[in-house]
């Protein structure tokens, strides 16, 4: 099962107890997946369409906890394999199907259908706990999250920009960031952020999934600090080496030049001990000397020896160290 189906499948059990917020979530689904008829009599019937069973599920226990109506559940095999099979709950009573349009508010005074796609002043999504419901509604039904051990993308399709900006401003009432962009003939409202999915899953109260994230989130954070501090030391030790090579080279060129003893007493004796050790570290080449020189005082020592090579070189022997 894929993350994003083990979500749904969590979200499908998830049942609020306040009708409002029953409300909301169906209002949500049909929003996002739903179909109403309306026969030559001006009779009403209405479905929703899902590949996910855990959403159709889902669905259709909320409209029997709702609403105590009936509804028919049909599966059909899809001839495209990216789609093995579409499940379609259907309301086709007429009244049944009237009262769940007017209680999710998409049928308007004159009976016609409509959406109130403003967060202000929707009656459906006025309290905090129906705007997690209807987020929750909209993620079931036209919703995916990716495998966060991959990277972390949460979206939901939308068949409207209206559709995309209500839910963008839905989510940044939560303080979710979310971005949309426009993918063939849907508006995607995506977040990339694990921390602000962390928090959708909060929002939509999956703490198992969410429980999930976090230690994906909290090993792959390990695994970086890691992998910079392996990298950092990596780096520290190609610094130190390059380091240690040039300073033998530069006494190697002096010495070639010019006799070490005829060096200051401190520097000679920096020089012999580069040259006897020469992977050993500023600290050891420091505890190596008499009497024992800290890790700054032989940097300056090797800093003179330098500077005296390339004096040297630039003369080629015309000057010796004073």
């Amino acid at each position: 099962m894929s993350f994003s189906s083990q979500v749904k499948e969590e979200l499908s059990r998830q049942l609020s107890t306040a009708r409002h917020c029953q409300i909301a979530e169906i209002a949500a689904i049909i929003s996002m997946c739903g179909g109403i008829k309306i026969s030559e009599k001006e009779k009403y019937s209405l479905n929703i369409e899902t590949e996910n069973v855990s959403v159709a599920r889902k669905y259709f226990t909320l409209l029997k906890k709702t609403f105590n109506i009936e509804t028919e559940i049909s599966i059909r095999r899809n001839s495209n394999l990216k789609k093995n099979r579409m499940v379609t709950v259907c309301v086709k009573n007429h009244k049944d199907t009237i009262m769940i349009l007017k209680a999710a508010k998409l049928l308007d005074a004159e009976m016609e259908i409509s959406e109130n796609l403003s967060i202000h002043n929707n009656v459906i999504i006025q309290r905090s706990c129906c705007k997690r419901a209807f987020i929750r509604g909209a993620f079931l039904a036209a919703g995916s999250i990716s495998d966060p051990k991959k990277f972390y993308h949460f979206e939901i399709a939308c068949a409207s920009m209206n559709k995309a900006t209500q839910i963008q401003a839905i989510l940044k009432t939560f303080e979710i960031e979310a971005k949309i962009v426009t993918r063939k003939k849907y508006f995607v409202v995506y977040v990339k952020e694990g921390s602000q999915i962390v928090d959708i899953l909060n929002v939509m109260e999956a703490p198992i999934s969410l429980m999930d994230l976090e230690n994906v989130r909290i090993l792959k954070e390990m695994r970086n600090k890691v992998n910079r501090k392996v990298n950092c030391e990596t780096a520290n030790i190609h610094k130190t080496v390059n380091a240690a090579v040039k300073q033998t080279e530069d006494i190697k060129f002096i010495q070639s030049v010019m006799r070490l003893d005829d060096l200051p007493e401190g520097l000679a004796e920096v020089a012999r001990i580069r040259l006897e050790n020469p992977e050993a570290t500023l600290k050891e080449l420091g505890m190596l000397l008499n009497p024992q020189v800290g890790k700054s005082g032989v940097n300056h020592r090797l800093r003179k020896l330098s500077d005296l090579a390339e004096k040297l070189k630039g003369k080629q022997g015309g000057e010796h160290y004073d």
